[in-house]
């Protein structure tokens, strides 16, 4: 990869605190990296660690307390609420442990929510959502509904919404938490042929069988980064 291209994500001194029961919270202490287009990178750490408070500055769902975050070159860290949810909806792809689909909507329908929220024609978007559930291997359960489909399939549905906008970033929180080996295996090779496409990956996992997907793996503890290790084979 090309160290001179600019990073597609830059955090500078990133810091955020809550207050509860009169005490502060330090979940991230300055945390500074870079991620670069086509990077695969993996967030570890006990509970407590910051990683799902960094993945939720990072998916643009909070905003830090101190600190500088640049995403596609724009600085998010100062946008407000608007901005934010425009850059959500335009640059960032979510898979949640969960799922987090819509319980009366079809696979189809799921899919298509982020292009509605985009204003996009209602034919563009079908065509689209039918791309993207191909792609995951659900063509044949387009119609059904998320309590209709096993918990396998509910992911690849959450994995096709989340592509469907071509996003420039691909969050994924735990996604294969919820799952069985076998199950979260399959959907770990999802993301491999996501990575092989081009797609920038970020994901949070306590298993150390799903880091080892990734190409680069970062742990955290008490909001910090301790280590920041790539594979160095995966360039060669």
């Amino acid at each position: 990869m090309n160290q001179a291209t600019p990073p597609l994500l830059r955090t500078q001194d990133l810091a955020r605190h809550y207050r509860t029961g009169g005490e502060t919270i330090h979940a991230l202490r300055g945390i500074s990296l870079d991620i670069r287009r086509g990077d695969f990178v993996a967030i570890m750490g006990p509970s407590g660690s910051g990683k799902s408070t960094l993945m939720n500055l990072l998916g643009c769902l909070d905003s830090p307390d101190e600190g500088r975050y640049w995403l596609n070159g724009a600085l998010v860290s100062d946008m407000g609420d608007a901005e934010l949810a425009r850059a959500r909806n335009r640059d960032i792809g979510f898979v949640f442990q969960s799922f987090a689909l819509l319980p009366r909507a079809t696979a189809l329908q799921n899919v298509e929510l982020p292009l509605v929220y985009a204003r996009v024609p209602r034919h563009d978007r079908q065509l689209r959502a039918t791309e993207a559930l191909t792609a995951v291997g659900l063509a044949e359960r387009m119609s059904h509904r998320p309590g209709e489909l096993s918990g396998g399939q509910r992911q690849r549905v959450a994995i096709a919404r989340a592509i469907v906008t071509k996003p420039s970033l691909l969050l994924a929180d735990e996604p294969t938490g919820n799952l069985d080996t076998a199950t979260g295996g399959e959907i770990m090779a999802i993301f491999d042929e996501l990575h092989a496409a081009g797609n920038t990956i970020v994901l949070v996992t306590h298993e150390r069988e799903v880091a080892a997907r990734a190409r680069r793996t970062i742990q955290m503890r008490d909001g910090r980064i301790l280590s920041d290790t790539a594979d160095r084979g995966a360039d060669e």
